[in-house]
């Protein structure tokens, strides 16, 4: 399991959510999967080189949201759970969909405008799920 995350200092975005977007990256993408160890609190500060609660809260966070468990004296993991990656996914999908909305309006596009090139892009694409019933991407 690849531990290394990239946080930035000079980000607007504070470091405990960068961390919680980096975790939630890897595990939306596969890379790290259900039950994988995560690095313990320790580890992560100082590999990161982040305080100690910065970290905490990242995963308190993190545990919240059913991304992660954490299992007293053994440390935390990746939820076992799909539904936890399902979720993920939709929040992911929701944000950038908002993007996308708040791009049409600054473009000064229209509702029909935004739903033509919505559907281009839809036909562009070859005829093939956009999600595996299994609820992973499709690789």
């Amino acid at each position: 399991m690849d531990t290394d995350l990239l946080l930035s200092p000079h980000s607007i975005t504070p470091m405990y959510e960068q961390i919680i977007a980096q975790v939630v990256a890897k595990v939306m993408a596969g890379e790290w999967k259900a039950g994988a160890p995560l690095p313990s609190i320790r580890e992560l500060a100082a590999g990161s080189r982040v305080s100690v609660i910065t970290v905490k809260r990242a995963y308190l966070e993190l545990e919240r949201s059913g991304v992660i468990v954490t299992r007293q004296g053994k440390g935390s993991f990746v939820a076992e759970s799909l539904d936890a990656t399902q979720m993920l996914a939709a929040q992911e999908f929701q944000s950038q969909l908002a993007g996308l909305l708040e791009a049409a309006r600054k473009l000064g596009l229209d509702r029909r405008q935004v739903l033509d090139r919505v559907e281009q892009a839809l036909s562009d694409e070859p005829d093939k799920p956009l999600i595996d019933p299994d609820g992973r991407k499709p690789r």
